[in-house]
């Protein structure tokens, strides 16, 4: 048995590095126990073919809160990050593009070629959803409160909201109240004709969910994330080194402050007495006591997987097992032996690379993220798959060898089970699908591809620990998020058993690499010690 430990961290992302971060500013001493031979969760780089490296997984920047980069001081530990112009590239079929820039004036003169009155609106919807994630943004910030007994704390904390929601005005207040349950295709109606930029902004309040564009309630998700980045386009910022280095300067900040981070170290079960966490038990058997144990594995595995059964009640049993953590992104890595021509980017060389340094969005209709959501619903892999793509080699070079690329493609929708047959043989028709959906906008893009990487949504499973393969440990719905996430009357970081807590994606904010829930989740942890 080892020594005890002030507290244990249960896995090693990016929401555990900033928790153990917090934790060890404040004179803790905080062990992070990663299952891999490596620290990041699902923001790291590695090699998938010779000389080529990729973010293996998330290839954007959430964006990390401003108040976690500056505590953590990133930059001094070596953070370099490439923020893009454009911000989003978005081909059509017939050639033409949709191009969001940074500047507001910039894009809507971009637009004018698709349709005049999408160009006039277009500022008008950055203003409102600018203005309306504004308001917003301090609840990421927020832990959810006690519904039965919220405390002064919660109530103020709702009170300013509320302030902030009325300040909006009475046009931008309503505007958020009839949006939230929208679907997320009637929102972009309301504002522009042209389907093109219908459907590019449409799929911010899609990814890495199980909704469609006429889903009910994804509104709230272009909302949610508005309130971390305003922009239309949400974040196109990358790390240079790819996403590993990021969770690479968040555990050099841990270290600085104190936390000991072990990596190659299974955890298997939560030691649980009396209703209480009192450490944990390694695949190697060793037994590690401690005085807080945080988890940052999503809640079915924390509770279902690594508590014995009989310290679960019934009933949470239950809520748990109804958590919905159903995945639908498959991840394809491609190394290129140069940069593709797409038929929609005008000029060559260095207007190319710029034109394509943010993300590329393959995805030209409202229709067409429809029909690709309703493969998965049936068990099917999308034949015609929404993609959001990124080649991060055009800001980075270093990640491929002189003169050729790599392509970080997200594959949307990919059911985590199949009807007919597994991922085993399934995995070359999902590289296949991409290319040749890739290739209709960039024709000679097949025949330069060298080498691919398949993740599937079962490989996010049985290599990331992602229970059902969902990136977001839980899906975000209207009812799995703020005091319902990951559920009612268990929001608040704070697990049913004493001295056990959740700091992953599964609790709220839980969306995109911002750090916001293990921030959030460190400061209830210090209270409670504190007391």
């Amino acid at each position: 048995m080892s020594g005890a430990r002030d507290v244990v961290i249960i896995g090693g992302g990016h929401n555990a590095l900033v928790t153990a971060f917090y934790l060890a500013r404040k004179g803790l001493k905080p062990l992070v126990l990663e299952r891999r031979g490596i620290v990041g969760g699902a923001a790291i780089t590695e090699e998938f073919a010779p000389g080529f490296r990729c973010s293996t997984l998330a290839h954007a920047v959430g964006p990390v809160r401003s108040d976690i980069v500056r505590d953590l001081d990133l930059a001094k530990h070596g953070l370099q990050m490439v923020d893009p112009d454009p911000r989003l590239f978005a081909p059509t079929r017939d050639g033409r593009a949709v191009v969001l820039h940074g500047d507001t004036a910039k894009t809507a003169d971009g637009l004018r070629s698709l349709s005049a009155k999408d160009a006039a609106k277009y500022p008008e919807f950055v203003r409102a959803i600018g203005r309306i994630g504004e308001t917003l943004a301090p609840l990421l910030s927020m832990t959810p409160p006690d519904i039965d007994r919220p405390t002064v704390s919660d109530l103020w904390g709702l009170l300013m909201t509320g302030k902030g929601i009325r300040d909006l005005g009475k046009k931008d207040m309503f505007r958020l109240l009839r949006w939230g349950p929208m679907a997320v295709a009637d929102l972009v109606a309301e504002f522009f004709e042209s389907d093109a930029l219908r459907a590019t902004i449409a799929a911010r309040g899609i990814f890495g969910t199980y909704f469609g564009p006429w889903s009910a309630g994804s509104t709230t998700v272009l909302l949610l994330r508005a309130a971390a980045d305003g922009h239309p386009a949400g974040s196109s910022s990358y790390p240079k080194g790819g996403m590993g280095a990021l969770t690479q300067a968040m555990a050099a900040a841990a270290k600085a402050a104190g936390a000991e981070i072990r990596t190659g170290a299974d955890v298997t079960r939560i030691v649980v007495r009396d209703g209480r966490a009192h450490g944990v038990v390694l695949k190697s058997g060793e037994e590690i006591p401690a005085g807080a144990v945080v988890s940052s594995a999503d809640p079915r595995r924390t509770f279902l997987g690594l508590i014995e059964p009989v310290h679960i009640e019934p009933d949470l049993a239950r809520k748990v097992r109804n958590v919905r953590c159903r995945g639908t992104m498959a991840k394809v890595n491609l190394a290129l032996d140069g940069l593709p021509n797409f038929t929609a980017v005008r000029g060559a060389g260095a207007a190319a690379a710029s034109i394509l340094g943010g993300r590329i969005h393959i995805g030209p209709e409202i229709d067409t993220l429809e029909r690709a959501f309703d493969a998965v619903k049936y068990g099917e892999m999308s034949s015609e798959p929404y993609l959001d793509a990124q080649i991060p080699t055009l800001g980075d070079p270093s990640l491929a060898p002189a003169g050729k690329h790599v392509m970080s493609v997200c594959f949307q929708y990919a059911p985590y089970k199949l009807k007919s047959g597994d991922w085993a043989s399934g995995r070359d028709t999902l590289a296949e699908t991409t290319v040749r959906t890739l290739a209709q906008y960039a024709p000679d893009l097949p025949k330069l591809v060298r080498a691919v990487q398949v993740i599937t949504p079962a490989d996010l499973e049985e290599t990331w620990s992602l229970t059902g393969g969902h990136i977001y440990h839980a899906e975000l719905a209207l009812d799995q998020l703020f005091t319902m996430r990951p559920m009612l009357g268990h929001a608040r970081y704070r697990a049913p058993i004493q001295a056990l807590y959740l700091c992953g994606s599964g609790t709220h904010p839980g969306h995109g690499v911002n750090g916001a829930s293990g921030a959030n989740a460190a400061r209830e942890i210090l209270k409670d010690l504190k007391r």
